[in-house]
C-alpha cells in the first residue's frame, strides 16, 4: 500500500554496519542536497505541493517493488542485485544489495540496514513493505526462502530500533505475499497465497504481531494485491484480481471489517470492469483511492468516501495505474497514461508515467516529471510513498519506485524521487511573432511556455530592448494545451519598426531567457485578404508568417492556438498572400505537419480552406481532422488531399467514404488557393475561386471530436489514397470556418489576395561572400554559408540592386533577410550590427587583407539569431535605403563577441535559404 504523510514515525536514528563503506562515497556525491530549513514549494500552482525537480538518489539495478517510511529513512525492496551512486552508468560504482536498500529520504543515499532476501531456486523478490504504526518494526513479504541467510517463508519481520534486527515473526506464506498493511493488533497481507502457517487463507489473512494466525478471514478467488486500514481503524479495504470475497460477488475491490474480516461493502460487476484490477490503494482524511490497471479496460483511479463507501470520481485515462500516494490533498499517480481524452486531456501519443490530480477533483493538475517505460514488463512506476518529519530536512519527499531507467530525460534507474521545495526548474523560452493586421496597429501573440510543476506563469513583454516590461500578464498552460496570448501594443503609428521581447516565470519566481526578438513595421492601411477572412469569423486562422520555431500564430481571435511538428521550414517566401513580413510554410512531405492542440467537436458543417504549391507526384493531404496531434490519427474526417497525380479530393465520413474530386492537376508549382465545404448546399470543392466539384446529397458531416491538421495525417482506407500521405510543398493562409461558405464569398477570399496594398519586393544579393581573420588571404565567395564573429574575426558582405520606388509610390519599410544554417553551431546568442560598406570589393576578389572600408553608422541589428534554420528580418534605416533607391546598395555584417554565427549564402541550394533584402511600397 501506499501512505499518506500522516502515519506516525518512529525515533530517528542512523545505524553503522555494513553499508557503512558507501556513506563516505555518498556524502562526497550529495554534498549540498538537502539540508535544514529547505524551503517549502508554497509558490507552485496551488494545489500542487510537490516539485517536479528529480533529486540526486541512488540506483537499483534492477525493479522496485515496494516502498515504506519511517522517520527519514526509505526502505526499498524488489529484484535487484546492486545499488549505486546518482549519475553512475549501469555497471559502475555498484554496491551489492540482494533485492533491499536502505535509503535516507532526504539525501538519497544508502543507510545501514542490512538485508539480504534470497531464494533456493528461481528468482526472489521484495514485494510488499510496511511499517507499524509506531514506527519500530518493518514488514516485507514477497518471494524469498531466507533472509540474510535464516529461513523465512515469503514473510519477515525486523526491529527498526535494533539496526534492522530480525525479529521472531513465524508466519509461512505458500504463495507470493504482494501486500502489507499493520495495525497495532494485526498485519493484514494478500497475495497468491492460500495457506498461512497451514491454516486455509484464501488470497488475504491477518496474523497477530507475534506472528499467529488469526480468526480474521477474507478469502478471494483470485489474487489480492493491496491493503489499507480506514483512517479510524474500522475497516480493512482490499484490491486484486479477485471477483469474490467470502462467496459474495465483488470485483477488484472490497470493503471489510478490520476486526472478522466480514464484507461491509461488495462491489459486483460492472463497478470495475471484468477486465479491470486495483493494483494498490491509499487512504487520507478526505477517502480512498484506487490505482486500476485494464487489459483493453479501465486504466484510471477511483476516488470513495470513507463513510459510504460510495464513489465520489474517477478518472479514465488510458495506461494501466500502477501506484497511488497523497500529500495534502493532491493524489499523485504513477502509470504510463497514453490518452486521457475521455477527460478533456491529451488525446493518444506519449505517455506521461507520473500525474497529480486534487483529491477532491479528477481534472489533471499541472505536474509532469516523467520516467521511460523501462525494464520487465515495460509499466514505468510501479510503487510511491511519502515520506517526511526528517530530523535535519523539514521538506517531505515524494519517491517513486519502479522499473523505469530514465527520469526526466536522464539516466536513472529504479528510484527517483521529489520534494516540497525548492522549485528550481524555470519555464521553457517562450515563442512569439508580432504582426500589424491594421492600421497602426501591432499585435504581439506568444505560445505559451512549459513548466513541469506551474500551469500558471507570468508573462512580461519587452519593447525595443528595453528593460523594463511594457505589459504583464497571467496565463494557464499544459503539454498538451497551450492557448495562446495576444497583446496589441497602444503605443504605435504607421510606418515605426518595434521589436518584442518576453519571459516566463513560475511561482517560484524561476524566469525563462528572454525569447527572441520579433520584429514588425507598423502597417498605414488594412490588409484585404486578412480582412476577408474574419469578416467570415474563423474559428482558426493560421497565416504561418513566424520565422522560427514551433509556434503558429492563429489570428481568429477565437481562442488561438497552433502547433508546427517535425520541423517544417519557417518563413519562406514568396508567400500566396503578399503583406509586409508575409511569408508561407513549407512541408517536407515525410513527417512535418502544423495541428490545433484544442480539440473541436461539432462542426457537422463547416469550410476548410488553404493556399498550396506544389510540384510532387506523390500526393498528400493539406488539412483534416485527427483525433491525435503526436501521431497518425486512428480517426480521420473531413479531409483535403492531393492525388499523385495533383488532382484534389474533398471527402468525409458518414458511413461510408464520400468524396468528390477535381478533373484538373494542381501540382504545377504555381500559388493556388483551395476552399472545401459541406452544408445546406451539400459538399462543395473550389480551387481558385471557381467550383470544381459537388455533391449535393450529403449535407452534413458526421459530428467528431478531433484536431485540425494541416501538412499531413493518415489516410488510411481513403478511397485512391496517394503515395504519401504527408504533403511535399508549401501552404498559406489556412482557415477553418464553423459554416458553409457560400460560393461567392470564397471567390471574395480568392480575390482579396490580389487587392493592391503595400507591396513587398524581394531582391536577391547580386553578390555576397565571407572573410576570416584567421585566414586573410583566403576568398570565400563561392562558399554556401556567409559567417559573422567578432573575436577572431568574422565578417559578411552583400551587395544588392535596388529599384526606383514605383509611381505614386514610397519606400515604407525595408528589411535584410536572412537565414541561420543548420548546423550544429550555427546559431549565436551574440547581437550582430548591420552597416553600411563605403570601400570597393568584389565577390571572388575579396579576403581578411583586402576587405573593404566600413561605415560607423549602425542600420540594423540582428539579435541573438539561435535558433537553427530560423530566419530572421532585420529592419533596416529607412532613410539610408531610401536614398540608394535605383542605384546598389551594399551592406556587411559585423560583431563584437566570441559566439559565431552561420548564415545561409546566395550559393545555398534552396531558394527560399537565400538573403534577401525587402523593399516594403504603398502610398504615401
Amino acid at each position: 500500500m501506499s501512505t499518506g504523510s500522516g502515519r506516525a514515525r518512529r525515533a530517528w536514528r542512523v545505524r553503522g554496519g555494513a553499508l557503512g563503506a558507501v556513506l563516505a562515497l555518498t556524502a562526497g556525491l550529495l554534498a549540498g542536497t538537502g539540508g535544514p530549513s529547505a524551503p517549502q514549494a508554497r509558490a507552485l500552482t496551488p494545489p500542487l505541493t510537490m516539485t517536479a525537480d528529480d533529486l540526486p538518489t541512488w540506483q537499483t539495478n534492477g525493479i522496485v517493488y515496494a516502498l515504506a517510511e519511517a522517520n527519514g529513512v526509505v526502505y526499498v525492496g524488489g529484484t535487484f542485485s546492486t545499488v549505486r551512486p546518482p549519475g553512475a552508468a549501469s555497471g559502475t560504482q555498484e554496491v551489492p544489495a540482494a533485492n533491499f536498500v536502505a535509503l535516507d529520504a532526504a539525501t538519497g543515499a544508502p543507510v545501514d540496514c542490512d538485508l539480504s532476501f534470497t531464494v533456493g531456486s528461481g528468482t526472489a523478490t521484495v514485494r510488499s513493505l510496511a511499517v507499524s504504526p509506531d514506527g519500530q518494526t518493518l514488514y516485507a513479504g514477497g518471494t524469498f526462502g531466507s533472509v540474510n541467510g535464516v529461513g523465512a517463508s515469503s514473510v519477515a519481520a525486523f526491529d527498526l530500533g535494533e539496526g534492522c534486527a530480525r525479529l521472531p515473526f513465524p508466519v509461512a506464506a505458500n504463495g507470493i505475499v504482494r501486500a502489507i498493511e499493520a495495525s497495532d493488533e494485526r498485519v493484514y497481507l494478500g497475495g497468491d497465497f492460500t495457506q498461512l502457517n497451514g491454516t486455509a487463507r484464501a488470497r488475504f489473512g491477518a496474523v497477530d504481531t507475534a506472528g499467529a494466525v488469526q480468526g480474521w478471514r477474507a478469502d478471494g478467488d483470485e489474487i489480492g494485491k493491496a491493503i489499507a486500514l480506514t483512517p479510524d481503524g474500522e475497516h480493512v479495504i482490499l484490491g486484486g484480481d479477485f471477483f469474490e470475497i467470502n462467496g459474495a460477488d465483488s470485483h477488484a475491490l472490497a470493503v471489510v471489517d478490520a476486526d472478522t474480516g466480514a464484507n461491509v461493502r461488495t462491489y459486483p460487476l460492472p463497478f470495475i470492469e471484468s477486465r479491470s484490477t486495483v493494483q494498490d490503494l491509499v487512504v487520507d482524511a478526505n477517502g480512498f483511492y484506487t490505482a486500476n490497471e485494464g487489459t483493453g479496460g479501465f486504466d484510471g483511479r477511483i476516488a470513495l468516501d470513507l463513510e459510504t463507501f460510495d464513489q465520489k470520481w474517477r478518472d479514465t485515462c488510458l495506461g494501466a495505474t500502477q501506484a497511488v500516494a497523497v500529500h495534502d490533498e493532491v493524489l499523485y499517480s504513477g502509470h504510463h497514461a497514453h490518452d486521457c481524452s475521455s477527460m478533456g486531456a491529451f488525446p493518444n501519443q506519449a505517455r506521461y508515467h507520473l500525474l497529480a490530480q486534487s483529491v477532491h477533483d479528477p481534472e489533471l493538475l499541472g505536474w509532469f516529471p516523467n520516467t521511460n517505460d523501462g525494464l520487465g514488463e515495460q509499466l514505468g512506476p510501479r510503487v510511491m510513498t511519502v515520506a517526511g518529519e526528517h530530523p535535519t530536512d523539514d521538506r517531505e519527499f515524494m519517491w517513486v519506485g519502479g522499473g523505469f531507467t530514465t527520469v526526466n530525460g536522464q539516466p536513472q534507474w529504479g528510484l527517483t524521487r521529489f520534494a516540497t521545495g525548492p522549485d528550481t526548474g524555470a519555464p521553457t523560452v517562450p515563442e512569439a511573432h508580432a504582426a500589424s493586421p491594421a492600421a497602426d496597429r501591432v499585435d504581439v501573440t506568444w505560445a505559451p511556455s512549459l513548466d513541469l510543476d506551474d500551469s500558471l506563469l507570468t508573462y512580461r513583454v519587452y519593447r525595443n530592448g528595453g528593460s523594463q516590461p511594457v505589459h504583464t500578464v497571467e496565463g494557464s498552460s499544459l503539454p498538451w494545451r497551450k492557448p495562446q496570448l495576444t497583446w496589441s501594443d497602444p503605443d504605435v503609428a504607421a510606418g515605426e519598426t518595434h521589436s518584442y521581447r518576453l519571459t516566463a516565470t513560475d511561482g517560484a519566481g524561476n524566469t525563462s531567457a528572454l525569447s527572441p526578438p520579433v520584429s514588425v513595421t507598423v502597417a498605414s492601411g488594412g490588409q484585404p485578404y486578412a480582412d476577408a477572412v474574419l469578416a467570415d469569423d474563423p474559428v482558426i486562422f493560421w497565416n504561418y508568417d513566424e520565422t522560427a520555431g514551433n509556434f503558429a500564430s492563429d489570428a481568429s481571435g477565437n481562442g488561438g492556438n497552433g502547433i508546427h511538428r517535425g520541423g517544417p521550414q519557417r518563413g519562406t517566401t514568396p508567400p500566396a498572400v503578399p503583406g509586409p513580413a508575409a511569408a508561407a510554410v513549407g512541408y517536407d512531405g515525410t513527417d512535418s505537419y502544423t495541428y490545433s492542440d484544442r480539440a473541436y467537436a461539432g462542426m457537422t458543417r463547416y469550410t476548410v480552406e488553404t493556399w498550396f504549391n506544389t510540384t510532387t507526384t506523390r500526393g498528400g493531404k493539406l488539412i483534416g481532422m485527427g483525433d491525435r496531434i503526436l501521431e497518425l490519427s486512428s480517426r480521420r474526417d473531413h479531409n483535403v488531399y492531393m492525388l499523385n497525380d495533383g488532382r484534389l479530393t474533398f471527402g468525409v465520413y458518414t458511413n461510408t467514404y464520400r468524396t468528390i474530386t477535381s478533373a484538373q492537376s494542381f501540382n504545377d508549382g504555381e500559388w493556388h488557393h483551395v476552399a472545401a465545404s459541406v452544408g445546406a448546399n451539400g459538399m462543395r470543392l473550389y480551387v481558385d475561386g471557381e467550383q470544381v466539384a459537388a455533391n449535393g446529397v450529403v449535407t452534413a458531416a458526421r459530428s467528431v471530436s478531433g484536431y485540425w491538421r494541416t501538412g499531413g495525417d493518415s489516410l488510411s482506407g481513403w478511397p485512391n489514397r496517394p503515395a504519401s500521405d504527408y504533403f511535399a510543398g508549401r501552404q498559406d493562409a489556412t482557415a477553418i470556418y464553423p459554416a458553409q461558405l457560400s460560393a461567392a464569398r470564397v471567390a471574395a477570399h480568392h480575390d482579396a489576395a490580389s487587392i493592391p496594398t503595400d507591396t513587398v519586393t524581394a531582391l536577391a544579393p547580386t553578390a555576397d561572400t565571407y572573410v576570416n581573420g584567421a585566414a586573410v588571404n583566403a576568398n570565400h565567395g563561392t562558399h554556401q554559408q556567409l559567417a559573422v564573429r567578432g573575436t577572431p574575426a568574422y565578417e559578411s558582405y552583400l551587395a544588392f540592386d535596388l529599384p526606383e520606388a514605383p509611381p505614386g509610390q514610397v519606400l515604407k519599410a525595408a528589411a535584410l533577410r536572412v537565414r541561420v544554417s543548420n548546423d550544429a553551431a550555427a546559431g549565436s546568442l551574440d547581437d550582430f550590427s548591420v552597416r553600411p560598406i563605403t570601400g570597393a570589393w568584389t565577390e571572388t576578389g575579396t579576403t581578411y587583407a583586402t576587405r573593404p572600408a566600413l561605415g560607423a553608422e549602425v542600420l540594423g541589428t540582428l539579435s541573438a539569431p539561435a535558433a537553427l534554420g530560423g530566419a530572421h528580418s532585420v529592419p533596416l534605416d529607412l532613410g539610408t535605403v531610401e536614398g540608394a533607391l535605383g542605384g546598389t546598395f551594399d551592406v556587411a555584417l559585423t560583431g563584437t563577441g566570441t559566439d559565431s554565427l552561420w548564415l545561409w549564402a546566395d550559393e545555398a541550394a534552396a531558394a527560399g535559404n537565400r538573403p534577401q533584402l525587402l523593399l516594403t511600397f504603398g502610398a504615401p
